[in-house]
């Protein structure tokens, strides 16, 4: 039924099995040749390929980051260096437990609250490989106690460097800058692989961030036999790195540090300039922040200290704060003045005010019959009212142009504001209405529409002293055009000249503030600028409402070397707060020893020097707020918190004249600009206007 049975013989399964045996045989002899064929493709077509992968597995070969280059001041003192350090930095993306290497980097650094949440938030922020910074300048304990750890730790990096030091801290912020991490948009924009090595930092703001491509350096490389988790074995090879290149400025170190100590509690700028050369001696604004502790990154402690501070440390106000400068810019006027035919002899007539049109303007006293020396002496507010409306302002707006006001500099790393040097041509752009009478008033006493930076009145005062067109320079050595003489006659000078000098030391408005240096004398003008409507001179209530204080100086009088300026930001008076800082500034440039008896009794009374009243502050705000104080943004926030500092009222640049019940001293009043108002972008009146805004609107001007 299922057929017969089917009969195999010997060599049917002979026949079979050698079949099998030849294709079996067959096969493994294809794979031997493919193993073959393969083998030596890899062992000679690849050898270099493997070769050099398996040397990798061995060998760890790491990019050094290159010493920055120095930065130096103008006697070879160093104001930004670099220091041998130990430190501890994590890669994000290689960290297997975030939670548990923070708790063990906390434990073994002994890292509080504050600073744990400040490395986190770093770490939620870096993308890829790029590092974060845990802690730098380490004692050998802590860095053994981590390098020891660092088998049970991967994406911690613990490493002996270099690392970025400023010796006087804050008094160097706003004008060196500062270095930190490269940020991802950084990364992106460079695509380096230095930018992502553990330990390097890049300028961020002012020099540092300006000369970058100079400081930078060329990074060097090391070779080292590791193990299989990583631990080095031994140093095979190293190429040493090749440091930047030194930038020189023409700063004196000890000058800039005294200044921003001298400069106390006040929120002030000063700068001074060398009537000689046109160097910037020194470039000054206080309080600042401490580049030592923002190239960390900022944590947030810091970051919520600077944001509340009232006096705005993040504006560098030397180059980028405006203010009406006052009384300060009558020696420049009395310079205009005799150019278009005005004697120094003539005299005026002080009642106590100035009438124009219906409306009276009062003076701080009545001077009586004052010529154009006393006039600066006394800063009688009615000669130069009753001039300028003679002469019209247009008379008076070229001469200070042709001083430095509203004027840019070529300063490298500065980023300065121009202000503003209004004219008829300048209102009409700006606001569509024509220029009256008591705008020409307004301007002439350096108020109104008029607004300048301290680094102008600095440079205009050097120009009146020397008589030369001096052209600030802030890098040593650099090349510039030869100084020309200015259009004023010798006899025009002196006018100027003898007002100034009899401000200090006649019966002058700074005659407690005169230089006790020797035989050697000062001459200054004293300024103050209003910043509230409808508030007397002198007004001493919340510290927004007074009055800025300025003072411009140089000495010695006989023969000009040193040129300043100093600006606090409501001093209430010139003489008050502005002068005196002046004349301690002076006298240490001509007797050092005496200046610093001053400046350490006074700082006794303030709470030491500004490192450590910022250190007592951030401990302060360290037990109140801890971890939980606000999130720190990116640079591109800090970016904007700068910005929205340059919109502050540190930026006034409007008022008008007004009523005898609205007028102070030796200024009109200024208003304050309001949080809601509308951002302009001012400019001299010949110079298109620059990208910096400033928060202020126009007051109603008054009218004959």
């Amino acid at each position: 039924m299922f057929g017969e049975p089917r009969h195999v013989s010997t060599a049917t399964l002979r026949n079979s099995f050698e079949r099998r045996s030849v294709l079996i045989g067959g096969l493994q002899v294809g794979v031997g040749v493919l193993l073959a064929v393969r083998m030596g493709w890899i062992g000679v077509v690849q050898n270099a390929k493997y070769a050099t992968a398996s040397e990798s597995n061995r060998v760890n070969l790491t990019l050094i980051p290159p010493r920055r280059g120095l930065i130096l001041d103008r006697n070879n003192i160093p104001l930004a260096a670099n220091r041998a350090d130990y430190r501890v930095d994590v890669i994000p993306e290689r960290v297997a437990d975030t939670d548990k290497t923070l708790a063990e980097l906390g434990q073994l650094l002994n890292l509080g609250p504050d600073a744990l949440q400040d490395l986190q938030d770093k770490m939620d922020k870096a993308r890829g490989a790029q590092p974060v910074e845990v802690a730098s300048g380490l004692d050998w304990d802590h860095f053994a106690a981590v390098s020891v750890r660092l088998p049970d730790m991967p994406g911690v990096i613990a490493q002996r460097g270099f690392s970025r030091w400023y010796e006087t801290g804050p008094s160097v912020g706003h004008l060196i800058g500062y270095v930190g991490p490269a940020s991802a948009a950084d990364y992106e924009k460079e695509r380096n692989p230095l930018l992502i090595t553990p330990g390097f930092k890049i300028g961020k703001d002012g020099m540092e961030k300006h000369f970058e491509a100079m400081l930078r350096g060329t990074p060097g490389a090391r070779r080292a036999e590791v193990t299989a988790s990583g631990r080095i074995v031994r140093d095979l090879e190293m190429r040493e790195d090749v440091p930047g290149k030194t930038l020189k400025l023409t700063v004196n170190a000890q000058l800039q540090d005294y200044a921003a100590r001298r400069i106390g509690l006040e929120s002030a700028a000063v700068v001074v300039v060398d009537c000689l050369t046109g160097d910037i001696l020194a470039l000054v604004s206080m309080p600042s922040y401490d580049p030592n502790t923002f190239s960390d990154g900022i944590g947030r402690i810091e970051w919520k200290m600077l944001n509340e501070d009232d006096h705005i440390p993040l504006l560098n106000k030397a180059v980028r704060g405006l203010y009406p400068p006052g009384s300060t810019m009558k020696p420049m006027a009395t310079l205009a003045l005799q150019q278009h035919g005005v004697s120094p002899d003539e005299r005026v007539n002080c009642p106590g005010g100035y009438r124009l049109g219906n409306r009276f303007f009062r003076c701080d006293a009545v001077h009586g019959s004052v010529d154009m020396r006393t006039a600066i002496e006394r800063s009688c507010n009615t000669y130069f009212w009753s001039m300028a409306h003679r002469v019209g302002y247009d008379a008076i707006a070229p001469v200070a142009r042709l001083l430095g006001l509203g004027q840019e500099f070529d300063l490298p790393g500065t980023a300065q504001r121009y202000g503003t040097i209004p004219d008829p041509a300048w209102k009409m752009r700006r606001y569509k209405q024509q220029w009256s009478a008591a705008d020409s008033l307004n301007a002439s006493i350096g108020q109104g529409y008029v607004s300048v930076s301290p680094l102008q009145l600095a440079v205009m005062t050097s120009r009146i002293a020397s008589g030369k067109d001096l052209q600030p320079a802030i890098i040593f050595d650099q090349q510039r055009a030869a100084t020309s003489p200015l259009p004023f006659s010798a006899d025009q000078l002196a006018v100027a000249h003898d007002g100034m000098f009899r401000v200090v030391n006649g019966s002058g408005t700074a005659t407690a503030s005169r230089l006790q240096v020797g035989n050697i004398k000062m001459a200054g003008k004293t300024g103050t600028a209003q910043v509230r409507r409808l508030i007397s001179r002198g007004h001493v209530g919340d510290w927004k409402s007074r009055d800025h204080s300025l003072f411009i100086c140089y000495a010695p009088t006989d023969a000009p070397r040193y040129a300043m300026s100093v600006v606090v930001e409501h001093g209430t008076f010139g003489a008050r707060a502005a002068a005196p800082i002046a004349r301690d500034v002076m006298t240490f440039l001509f007797d050092p020893a005496k200046a610093l008896d001053t400046l350490h009794a006074l700082e006794k009374q303030w709470g030491g020097t500004p490192s450590e009243r910022m250190q007592a502050k951030y401990r302060a705000f360290a037990a109140q707020y801890g971890a939980s104080a606000p999130k720190v943004g990116n640079d591109a926030a800090v970016a904007e918190a700068i910005t929205a500092a340059d919109s502050s009222e540190a930026a006034v640049d409007t008022t008008t004249v007004t009523s005898e019940a609205e007028h102070g001293n030796d200024t009109a009043p200024s208003p304050s600009p309001s949080p809601s108002a509308t951002p302009v972008a001012p400019a001299p009146a010949t110079t298109p206007a620059p990208s910096p805004t400033i928060a202020a609107s126009p007051s109603p001007t008054v009218t004959p």
